[in-house]
């Protein structure tokens, strides 16, 4: 029986979030960078306030975001030998959250223990993300900006870095996460989500998810922009890592639910270890 997830309101010991903390280099909360999608940017900022309403624009993000926190939690904790049936099991790393939204995978992996830093290139996003952890009491360091920038700003490196359903919406896949891995700590790890460009990525992640079902708006995702596992596995070629997958995630309609399985024929993981 897999274990349960902390409560969306187990917080950790109330505490005056640190938003502002550690980012000096940035003067104003403006992403720029090569990544940057400008319509991708704009399509989410105009729905940025509904993130954390679970039945508004983003409901299916919220039936699918048990199953993403699992993965990590569980790949994490055996990764770094953590319990975690324990309160905070991660309490001592780091992690960042790059294309955060509203903060609905930053929140959960700040309540497990991580020291969370989330950047998002919507101001608009990161905005709705530190009011929400601002009154449920989470120390999150939130700012609007690049992983470019993050970089630039000498940021990290960090214990565990997620790119969640983002790359398949920047201008650059390849230069993307080849940034995002040089932000892993040696020993880290890096965790991808993102649409396999397949027929049935076509037929169910795009016109059914879009069209049909209506789970997101109309225009979410360009199918052309989904990378197959092969594909992502070649851009972080040459790096000191360790890539294992495709890891899948698949929809059970008759309960509801998204798990873990062998289906990568739409939504899946990838995971990437940096030497120590």
């Amino acid at each position: 029986m897999p274990l349960p997830m902390p409560a969306s309101n187990d917080s950790l010991d109330p505490r005056k979030p640190q938003s502002e903390e550690g980012f000096s280099p940035f003067a104003t909360d403006r992403a720029e960078g090569p990544s940057i999608d400008p319509a991708d940017v704009a399509r989410f900022s105009a729905q940025a306030a509904e993130w954390w309403d679970a039945k508004g624009p983003f409901a299916p993000l919220h039936r699918f975001n048990p199953a993403r926190l699992k993965f990590v939690r569980d790949r994490a904790a055996e990764h770094f030998d953590r319990d975690v049936r324990t309160r905070a099991p991660f309490d001592g790393l780091s992690l960042i959250d790059i294309g955060c939204g509203g903060g609905l995978i930053a929140e959960p992996m700040r309540r497990m223990g991580f020291e969370v830093t989330a950047i998002d290139a919507s101001s608009e996003n990161i905005g709705t993300a530190r009011a929400h952890a601002e009154q449920v009491g989470l120390d999150i360091a939130y700012r609007a900006a690049t992983v470019e920038q993050m970089m630039e700003a000498g940021a990290g490196p960090f214990d565990v870095v997620l790119t969640m359903e983002v790359i398949e919406h920047v201008a650059d896949p390849e230069a993307f996460i080849r940034t995002c891995s040089k932000l892993i700590k040696p020993g880290g790890l890096m965790i991808v989500a993102t649409l396999n460009r397949t027929l049935k990525g076509l037929l169910l992640g795009k016109v059914a998810a879009e069209y049909v079902l209506r789970w997101v708006p109309a225009g979410t995702h360009d199918w052309r922009q989904f990378l197959k596992p092969e594909e992502l596995r070649a851009m972080l070629d040459g790096e000191p890592l360790t890539v294992t997958g495709p890891y899948g995630l698949a929809y059970d309609p008759l309960n509801d639910r998204w798990s873990e399985g062998d289906d990568v024929g739409i939504n899946y993981m990838m995971m990437a270890t940096r030497d120590a």
